[in-house]
């Protein structure tokens, strides 16, 4: 059966089974009578409902057998399982109400150490022996409930698994919601966390670099220890923007050319300078300087 499914089984049409059919549950336990899944025949089978439960399948029966039903209306000695997220249960149909019934649906392990009415069992960590009176199919595996053979009722019980692995314990109520979730735990543990791996890079001096990431946040608060040029070039990936990242001092951002200071717009006339150095010599004779006009002309006609 898969999730969320249930089916109805009803007693085989032979002479072996006319002692049982249609008798109650209390009765075939007053006659030493075990409810075995081999004395049973699969009838229907179908898809669970949301609000499914052993009661609602039953009235929604008596009121319509659905086309594939190929037994007798439900009635006393049939046995209805739900599967229910992985959970298995049996229901033996009673004239008003069910029987919860243990261990009519196995997976079947005849080398299992435990077993439906196992006894004398020492169980890991726990004092005394135990005996398996209940069992629970969960997500296909099927575990036991242990009751302690010196104190019964008055300690708690425990739920093993096949292999007799503590499964669940402080249990007090049978298979209620918070055992079935302590199996499903103990099938399904929850993943540790990640270990955080550490990246570490060695630089040439020998000296690790700042890890990054969430390492960088477990040492967020160590400076960062100044870098070489050679160093700038490994990160930034070009060494004229590495040099300029160090020593720019314009503020005109990094646009890979370093630019300190103010930028010079072409070159400065020779002639010029020339004209310039004799208006110097002339002055300092007190001779007129008015022939500076004549290379200041020449100078606009060279350009």
């Amino acid at each position: 059966m898969e999730a969320n499914q249930f089916a109805v089984y009803q007693l085989k049409n032979i002479p072996e089974n006319r002692q049982i059919r249609f008798r109650s549950y209390s009765t075939l336990q007053e006659k030493g009578i075990q409810i075995q899944y081999k004395d049973y025949e699969q009838v229907y089978l179908a898809r669970m409902q949301p609000e499914d439960g052993p009661g609602q399948i039953r009235r929604r029966f008596n009121k319509k057998l659905p086309r594939a039903f190929h037994g007798h209306s439900i009635s006393v000695s049939d046995v209805l399982v739900l599967n229910k997220g992985g959970v298995v249960a049996a229901y033996y149909v009673e004239k008003e109400g069910f029987t919860a019934i243990a261990g009519f649906i196995r997976p079947g392990s005849s080398g299992a150490p435990v077993s439906f009415g196992t006894s004398g069992f020492h169980i890991e960590g726990k004092e005394g022996s135990w005996h398996a009176f209940d069992s629970i199919i969960v997500d296909g595996r099927e575990f036991f409930l242990m009751e302690h053979e010196a104190y019964g009722k008055d300690t708690e019980w425990v739920v093993v698994d096949e292999a007799g692995r503590l499964a669940a314990e402080g249990v007090y109520h049978g298979f209620d919601q918070s055992v079935q979730q302590q199996i499903k735990d103990y099938l399904n543990p929850p993943k540790p966390a990640k270990e955080i791996v550490r990246h570490e890079t060695t630089l040439p001096s020998g000296k690790a670099s700042v890890p990054s990431g969430a390492d960088a946040a477990e040492g967020g608060d160590r400076e960062k220890p100044p870098l070489e040029n050679w160093q700038k070039y490994m990160e930034n990936g070009e060494y004229v923007r590495s040099v300029e990242s160090g020593e720019e001092e314009n503020h005109s951002l990094i646009d890979g050319n370093k630019n300190n200071g103010k930028k010079k717009h072409g070159r400065e006339s020779v002639l010029k300078k020339l004209w310039q150095k004799q208006a110097e010599i002339a002055k300092r004779h007190g001779k007129p300087a008015q022939q500076m006009e004549m290379p200041e002309q020449m100078e606009r006609r060279r350009k």
